[in-house]
């Protein structure tokens, strides 16, 4: 998959990794997935999902938080966050909203295989261990979509490693190199700070 990687994206994680602002950037992080995710969607279904998708990323921010306790990189973590996203779309038949072709879903999941697998994560099953307690808020499906995807949001042929889009447009496979946590500044993260670009 390819995904961006910007100093906001490091802070955003010391945040989560901070009691003190974990929750506030939590919020942030789920406020703006949400929102960037409505934006993809069928302007007729939007509203439909929206509570679905509150619930979702609240929970994929708690994925995020093992996978980086796991010792995965900050990419390679939040790239498996847009995984489970993208599998529950799939499930619904939410294909305008998905960021990666739905031939691609397999080969995505046999990367993180063993981390799916560790927390009862399936494509069939996107939160395993990490759904919340009653699951998420229902949300009307669209499953005639899944007999002709249509993925406007979607790039292909990023599906054998984690592939980082920096500010400056340079695409590094794997990721950038983490700073030093000393030199993150944790006022920049989602939630903490009111900008909303991801």
């Amino acid at each position: 998959m390819k995904i961006r990687q910007t100093a906001r994206h490091f802070a955003s994680r010391k945040a989560l990794e901070t009691p003190v602002v974990r929750s506030v950037a939590k919020s942030g992080l789920v406020r703006l997935h949400t929102k960037i995710f409505l934006n993809k969607a069928d302007p007729d279904r939007a509203d439909e999902r929206e509570a679905h998708l509150d619930a979702l990323f609240d929970a994929t921010v708690d994925t995020y938080l093992a996978a980086l306790q796991e010792g995965y990189s900050e990419a390679e973590a939040r790239e498996i966050t847009h995984l489970q996203a993208n599998f529950d779309f799939y499930n619904h038949g939410w294909t305008e909203m998905m960021e990666i072709p739905a031939d691609e879903l397999e080969a995505h999941y046999d990367r993180y295989e063993e981390f799916f697998t560790r927390w009862g994560i399936t494509i069939a099953d996107p939160l395993g261990e990490f759904e919340p307690a009653g699951g998420l808020a229902a949300a009307p499906s669209t499953p005639e979509r899944l007999e002709d995807p249509e993925h406007p949001h979607a790039e292909g042929g990023f599906a054998d490693d984690v592939y980082v889009e920096g500010p400056d447009g340079e695409l590094v496979v794997g990721g950038r190199d983490e700073p030093d946590a000393e030199d993150v500044d944790v006022s920049r993260a989602v939630g903490v700070d009111d900008e909303s670009d991801e």
